[in-house]
């Protein structure tokens, strides 16, 4: 029993530090601060085919070509439409290759919090056919439960290799116009 409590508090100490706290609707959700390269305001997104729905496409980020995806499809939330606070946070998600830059489009960002070990509680059992990896924890701080996300885990190894070979820079990245009613080859 007294094994599973130190495993239980090393667990947490491994938990706290700095969060970024971002919103989808009246929910709070924290990534790690050193997983964020920056916070960038929307723009302009290049769609890519037959990519799962959570996928927005692509942006340019100062001539590197980076996937961006909508967190809000992907845990499945209703769409909004986008604001002034809509934007873009580039994350650094760990894989087996190294690492890939992903943006990810949120409702809007909040603040930069310390967390303590003893704010953070652990993710509650949804049932046996529910799992949920790429939830750290939960933090409960000012009186509100905010999300801590494992941003590694957020993606499946599949949809992060499926990212990996989205089109880069010169390889069909770029908008293009459709012709409208033009003959197929």
């Amino acid at each position: 029993m007294q094994a599973a409590a130190v495993l239980e508090n090393v667990a947490a100490k491994a938990r706290q530090g700095k969060y970024l706290v971002f919103h989808l609707g009246r929910e709070e959700f924290g990534v790690h601060v050193l997983k964020v390269r920056e916070i960038m305001g929307l723009q302009e997104i290049t769609s890519v085919p037959q990519t799962p729905e959570f996928v927005r496409g692509v942006i340019n980020l100062r001539g590197k070509v980076i996937p961006v995806i909508d967190l809000r499809r992907k845990f499945r939330m209703e769409d909004v439409e986008y604001t002034q606070r809509t934007c873009i946070i580039v994350l650094q998600v760990a894989m087996e290759s190294g690492a890939l830059l992903m943006g990810a489009v949120v409702d809007g960002v909040s603040e930069v919090l310390t967390i303590q070990e003893n704010e953070i509680e652990d993710t509650p059992q949804f049932g046996e056919e529910m799992t949920t990896p790429y939830i750290l924890g939960m933090a409960k701080v000012k009186g509100k439960v905010k999300i801590l996300l494992d941003i590694d885990e957020v993606l499946s190894h599949q949809e992060v290799r499926g990212l990996e070979h989205l089109p880069h820079a010169g390889a069909g990245a770029a908008s293009g116009s459709a012709c409208a009613g033009g003959a197929r080859s």
